[in-house]
């Protein structure tokens, strides 16, 4: 039964994860949903903006807290390690919710795109992000990153380990595609309120932050990471990264005298 419940919490934990992502994706495109992030302004802006700040750094302690080795060690003692992602993955879920649920709008209009054509081009890049995001996860084992396979190997009664360090696809060509979705995600709106450059400007500042905190670890963890940082930019693409990789290439192959 123990096996049975770890199995049903890590299934319980993707659902959460899977339905809010996909009210995220109507919230931030002002689709569908009835209150969205560009809605009209109900309080006084001072007091939106403290309770969006406190938001935003409650999903930035949250994610950035859960990451670090001293709390993956107290959490270790209370659950079985094979929960560890699982519980991340809840836990991130809720303090999305908490944003969707209580983020307030403040109104006012940074930039508004007329045309249907522009609109429809904007429209296309904010779904491109959701789409270089998901497809990302699924470039490093979807189920493994939200933790499907781990409450999987603890139904069966085996260990869970670390994954191992891989770079498949995208990965050779930035060492971060999912918060180059989220960037996309971030600032591709046709409408641009005071509200959505708010979240857009904190949670860009999050992820840069974040970023270095991140790949300090593993840097430290992981022996092959420093060379790959080193050789792979870290959000956009880079033609003459590439190209110096190709000639580190080529001048490591040796080529016989005649």
């Amino acid at each position: 039964m123990k096996q049975d419940l770890k199995l049903l919490y890590g299934i319980f934990a993707y659902f959460v994860f899977v339905i809010t992502i996909a009210y995220s994706v109507a919230f931030f495109g002002n689709l569908v949903v009835a209150r969205t992030i560009d809605a009209a302004a109900i309080v006084p802006f001072s007091e939106a903006l403290t309770v969006n700040f406190c938001l935003l750094l409650l999903f930035g302690l949250q994610h950035s807290g859960m990451a670090r080795k001293s709390f993956k060690r107290w959490l270790h003692a209370r659950m079985s390690r094979c929960l560890e992602r699982s519980t991340f993955v809840l836990a991130s879920s809720i303090a999305l919710i908490a944003v969707l649920v209580l983020w307030q709008p403040m109104g006012g209009v940074v930039w508004s795109i007329s045309n249907a054509i522009w609109s429809r081009a904007i429209y296309a890049v904010y779904f491109a992000g959701w789409g270089l995001m998901i497809y990302a996860t699924f470039l490093m084992d979807h189920f493994e990153m939200f933790g499907l396979r781990q409450a999987w190997t603890a139904y069966q009664g085996g260990e869970c380990w670390s994954p191992k360090f891989r770079t498949p696809g995208l990965y050779r060509h930035v060492r971060h595609p999912i918060y180059l979705g989220w960037l996309l995600i971030l600032w591709a709106s046709p409408i641009m309120t005071v509200t959505h450059l708010v979240f857009a400007a904190g949670m860009t500042i999050y992820m840069l932050v974040g970023i270095q905190f991140e790949e300090r670890d593993l840097t430290v963890e992981l022996p092959d990471y420093r060379q790959y940082k080193r050789k792979v930019p870290m959000l956009l693409p880079s033609f003459r990264k590439r190209l110096l990789q190709k000639v580190e290439s080529d001048r490591s192959v040796s080529v016989p005298r005649l």
